[in-house]
């Protein structure tokens, strides 16, 4: 996998999202569906790279550090590991991610300022990035402590309620699962994070040996097919909260105090 393939695909993929609420606003319903059928083949295709091994620095036609090649920026890393996710993570979990699955570091202190940094961007200049390192919101609509989000996901799927926690968590490991089963060898940090995460699955590991990521994948699933439906309910009724009551400044980051949850119009 190559940084420059990665990033080319996700600006394909962020054009087309672009080009599917276009079409879809504009009623052409044939362009529509066409261009949803490039989007997940566009997403199909980000999702075989980012599960390949990372290359080794030093390998031919594979730039190194030493040679020059430049940093991926931090809120671009941020938002390929909560890609990989698909769900609210913690700083925490979004860095042991990174490291497992992509070739660069990534450390907790980096990650300090950065929604601010985003929300500080995005209100001076809304709309200037195809996407945005956000927050989950509460049931109160403001910021869940320390949880990321990708402004382009939909708003359902920005806001927690009650099951959320546990539910993200079982996605998060069915994804982890999945990406790590694909791997020939799958790093020392994959298995690492795939360990810790299948002990907290009924079902997903026998005593202390190394998972197996398709058992983890049906364990987790198994879980989620108790909780889904009703966190999927709550969640659609905070969505509509947020749509009715938010500017679109504070679907993206949430509302500063209780004071500030007034209806302001709809949100993207």
């Amino acid at each position: 996998m190559t940084g420059g393939d990665l990033d080319e695909l996700e600006r394909r993929i962020d054009r087309l999202r672009a080009e599917v609420r276009a079409a879809a606003r504009a009623r052409e319903l044939a362009l529509a569906r066409e261009l949803r059928g490039r989007l997940r083949k566009a997403e199909r295709a980000w999702d075989a790279l980012v599960s390949a091994p990372p290359p080794a620095p030093g390998q031919p036609g594979v730039a190194g550090p030493e040679e020059g090649r430049p940093a991926v920026p931090v809120r671009e890393r941020v938002h390929r590991a909560l890609t990989l996710l698909g769900v609210p993570a913690a700083g925490r979990l979004v860095v042991s991610v990174y490291e497992a699955f992509f070739a660069e570091p990534l450390r907790s202190s980096q990650l300090t300022t950065l929604r601010r940094d985003e929300e500080r961007t995005f209100r001076r200049s809304p709309h200037a990035r195809p996407h945005y390192v956000c927050a989950a919101l509460t049931d109160r609509l403001t910021p869940a402590r320390g949880l990321l989000a990708v402004s382009t996901w939909p708003q359902e799927r920005r806001v927690v309620g009650p099951l959320s926690p546990r539910v993200d968590f079982l996605e998060a490991t069915v994804q982890v699962a999945t990406c790590a089963g694909r791997l020939d060898d799958p790093s020392a940090a994959a298995r690492r994070l795939l360990a810790r995460m299948a002990r907290n699955v009924p079902g997903a590991v026998d005593g202390f040996g190394e998972p197996d990521p398709e058992r983890v994948v049906g364990a987790a699933r198994a879980e989620l097919a108790v909780h889904l439906d009703a966190d999927t309910r709550q969640r659609a009724e905070l969505a509509q909260r947020a749509a009715a009551q938010l500017d679109e400044a504070a679907c993206l980051f949430g509302a500063a105090t209780l004071s500030d949850v007034v209806r302001k119009g709809a949100c993207a």
